[in-house]
């Protein structure tokens, strides 16, 4: 009898321990919940007041039970969005069970206003999940106002307006032998990593009181003079006669790229009253490419605010290329503000570096401003390779160059005022690169250079004093009573 009892004891403690194991939870810290995405999007273009709903699926991968600590929203209550977790309506939920092999949902609801000017120009959140002191959590994106949206998109022939602006998600890119045409006063906004990739041809057509901005969506004031937001505007080499009119490009990683390597042949792009400005590394970056440019501001870049490599034909008149990256101090940037170079060399991963070589057909600089916040050095770099042709001059610039730095040669610097400091209005918080009274600058331009462009970057006269302002800007002083 007392062998019986003992039997059942032991059945029973079995019983016990099992039952013990089956409420074990996974205790890995190391463990990893699975979704059925990484990242939660509202595709619906908001068009008046409203909310949509989406889901993320939550599983547990192990086959013990899953204990999450915590679910919540990275903002909170202050969060555009609101979560039901497995049937609990809250924006943070703790000790959630998933059992074994199994999964929870979670569904997620966004309300936005898209007339609220106030509101980004996409809405971001997260889902964090804390498990067993492991941090996992989802993206959440919705789209804050009214817009086209244009995402990883091929583009046939067409033609973006001025009604609404547009947003750029991942990429937007021109086929070869298409046109995208661009109207005046219209906004292009790129979500980060975003950029436009042409190989067919771009024509921004901006006006005079209606520039076309291409920039980032982060539309909060914090964020209005933040670079690298965006990758940039890239003009494949094979892509011809672009036209760039009254158009902004700002905050992006290279606000122009014209001409690529990989590619035979060379890209070209017409830049009138244009202004490119606030990269982190270049506003234009060209490889063995043709570009023209008048009244153009090029302006405050991580690196360079202007690198013409690889050779190329160029032609820069009235235009102002100036950087004052870092503010005051110089100590950021050690580049100069125009680099000119028939070759390039890029370093490889392997340790060892490929060169590319081009003829510099032309690159001529009329009535500019080549300056910057380098005092010490040369705000001109040129790279001159024996194996190629280097044909360049600068005819009447003011040029930030040090007193070694030879222009003695007539058939590179003709009319040169070096060293000067421009003084220009405030080129360092509101990047205003016009002129100040006291300007070496002033009627310093040739008069046949100004009469080809008679009207400046804001639309003023060059005609009307003793000679055309160098730079995009002219200085027009008012009338002593």
């Amino acid at each position: 009898m007392k062998k019986a009892v003992h039997i059942m004891i032991a059945l029973l403690l079995v019983v016990l321990i099992v039952s013990c194991e089956d409420e074990k939870y996974v205790s890995s810290n190391e463990v990893q919940l699975s979704f059925s995405a990484d990242t939660v999007m509202f595709d619906t273009i908001f068009t008046a007041f409203g909310s949509t709903t989406q889901h993320l699926k939550v599983y547990n991968p192990y086959d013990q039970k899953l204990l999450i600590s915590s679910v919540r929203l990275a903002k909170g209550d202050v969060s555009n969005f609101r979560l039901n977790v497995n049937g609990i309506a809250a924006n943070e939920v703790f000790d959630l069970e998933i059992p074994p092999k199994d999964s929870i949902y979670i569904f997620v609801e966004v309300t936005v206003d898209p007339t609220g000017n106030n509101l980004p120009m996409v809405v971001q959140d997260s889902i964090e999940f804390s498990t067993n002191a492991s941090f996992q959590d989802v993206d959440l994106v919705a789209w804050g106002q009214d817009f086209h949206l244009i995402k990883d998109a091929r583009l046939k022939t067409t033609t973006w307006t001025a009604d609404k602006p547009y947003l750029v998600y991942n990429y937007a890119y021109v086929d070869s032998g298409e046109v995208l045409t661009i109207d005046a006063g219209a906004r292009i906004y790129f979500h980060s990593k975003a950029g436009l990739y042409v190989r067919g041809r771009i024509k921004a057509m901006g006006e005079f009181g209606q520039p076309i901005v291409f920039q980032g969506d982060r539309l909060e004031d914090v964020y209005k003079d933040v670079p690298d937001q965006w990758n940039g505007l890239l003009l494949f080499s094979g892509s011809h006669d672009n036209i760039f009119n009254y158009t902004e490009i700002k905050n992006a990683n290279i606000g122009l790229q014209v001409g690529n390597i990989e590619d035979e042949g060379y890209a070209s792009v017409e830049l009138s009253n244009t202004k490119i400005y606030n990269h982190a590394y270049a506003g234009i970056f060209s490889l063995k490419s043709k570009i023209k440019a008048y009244n153009c501001l090029v302006a405050n870049c991580g690196f360079y605010a202007a690198a013409l490599l690889v050779g190329g034909d160029y032609d820069f008149y009235h235009t102002t290329i100036a950087n004052y990256w870092g503010g005051f101090s110089s100590s950021s940037r050690s580049t100069a503000s125009l680099v000119l170079s028939n070759l390039l060399i890029i370093d490889q991963a392997s340790g060892g570096s490929v060169s590319y070589v081009g003829d510099m057909e032309n690159a001529n600089f009329s009535n500019s401003i080549i300056a910057g916040n380098i005092r010490t050095k040369n705000e001109l770099e040129l790279g001159i390779s024996d194996e190629a042709v280097f044909n360049y001059s600068f005819t009447n610039c003011l040029m930030q160059l040090s007193d070694t730095f030879d222009i003695s040669d007539p058939d590179y610097f003709t009319g040169i005022i070096r060293g000067a400091d421009p003084k220009f209005k405030d080129p360092y918080e509101k990047m205003n690169f016009e002129l100040d009274t006291l300007s070496p600058a002033k009627d310093a331009g040739l008069k046949m250079i100004g009469q080809q462009f008679p009207f400046d970057l804001l639309n003023k006269s060059r005609m009307g004093d003793a000679g055309p302002d160098l730079g995009a800007y002219e200085r027009i002083e008012k009338a002593s009573k």
